[in-house]
């Protein structure tokens, strides 16, 4: 379903049989798709008329430029709640990819519900708890994981750029966590200002200031194995936000 751009708002009975939906914003000068949304009502049409600095809203405006207005396109609609929109958007988001797109966010836990490979399903769904006996910082990576991730680039955004204590200094390890499960181990060598060593990282995620980040290598084989894929959900709180905890340190 294409909805023609001079729309200013859906109608009644259109926004009724639609439901809940998944949206496509697609550039008219190359026929790439540059943003992914789900919404109700009038959500798709919010767009054309945001006036923040966001990728989405220059990408809009150099349409505009050239004369033309952005596509909207519907995916799917007639979803029975928003969950259901929420999870495809997130598979969505992942198939095209993140770096394709002007979403500044992945989607709606996408370690989970996004493309996933299927080995990391089962460990997600069948991952066993375990505790962490040394000394260890879980470090969670939410907003900066996906699928696919190279390895420099999970070291990358595990040991930088950190709002942290001086706990950080008694820690050995500096342990990756996404969805509740561990991704990596490294030993931390020492700790840094943020932006002090090369990273595949933006500028912009590093250069800040008050923040830190550790150097250091993946740590040997015996504590990989006894926590790379284990589970330590146990150690955050349901509603905590901050990505860094503590653990023996």
């Amino acid at each position: 379903m294409v909805i023609q751009m001079k729309i200013k708002k859906l109608s009644y009975d259109l926004r009724k049989k639609l439901g809940y939906y998944v949206y496509l914003y697609i550039n008219p000068l190359n026929g790439q798709v540059f943003y992914v949304g789900k919404g109700v009502n009038n959500r798709c049409l919010s767009h054309l008329s945001d006036t923040s600095e966001s990728k989405k809203v220059q990408t809009i405006q150099d349409i505009r430029a050239k004369g033309l207005e952005p596509r909207i396109e519907i995916l799917v609609h007639s979803l029975p709640d928003e969950l259901s929109a929420l999870k495809i958007e997130a598979a969505v988001i992942d198939l095209i990819g993140k770096d394709n797109l002007t979403n500044e966010v992945r989607g709606y836990e996408t370690g989970v519900f996004g493309r996933t490979p299927l080995d990391e399903l089962i460990a997600i769904f069948e991952a066993q708890p375990v505790e962490i006996e040394e000394p260890a910082i879980l470090i969670r990576v939410t907003n900066t994981y996906r699928y696919g991730i190279s390895t420099q680039e999970l070291y990358d955004i595990t040991r930088s750029a950190w709002v942290i204590g001086k706990r950080r200094e008694k820690a050995q390890y500096g342990i990756c966590v996404y969805a509740g499960i561990v991704r990596e181990v490294y030993c931390i060598e020492k700790w840094l200002p943020a932006g002090s060593t090369p990273t595949t990282r933006p500028p912009e995620d590093v250069n800040r200031p008050d923040r830190w980040e550790f150097v250091g290598k993946v740590a040997d084989e015996s504590i990989r194995k006894k926590y790379l894929l284990k589970s330590v959900e146990m150690y955050f709180s349901k509603r905590s936000q901050n990505p860094i905890t503590y653990i023996n340190c």
